[in-house]
């Protein structure tokens, strides 16, 4: 998932990621377009479903721009999540090389 050689910058996620977050999340995806982006979400305690669908569509948006977009971090919290609610993060995880 990635191609172009860029500066890899680190997205945090808020511990409680809502509705009320969701607008706050896409805006900072968006200053974040044309990097590479890690994803660190070990401090997540609870993640909504809308939250979730738009770093799925920010992940395949940084795929069409041909940039990495992976969570470098995630906590226990924001895995069960997305595992309930049917998205799978594993092809996103960062691997070591």
């Amino acid at each position: 998932m990635a191609s172009k050689k860029t500066a890899q910058k680190t997205l945090r996620l808020a511990p409680v990621l809502d509705l009320n977050e969701a607008t706050a999340l896409h805006e900072k995806l968006l200053a974040l377009k044309g990097s590479a982006v890690a994803i660190d979400a070990s401090a997540v305690e609870r993640i909504g479903a809308l939250c979730v669908q738009v770093l799925i569509a920010g992940a395949r948006n940084w795929e069409e721009q041909q940039l990495s977009f992976t969570f470098a971090k995630v906590s226990d919290a924001f895995v069960k999540t997305t595992q309930l609610i049917g998205v799978d993060i594993d092809p996103l995880m960062a691997k070591e090389i």
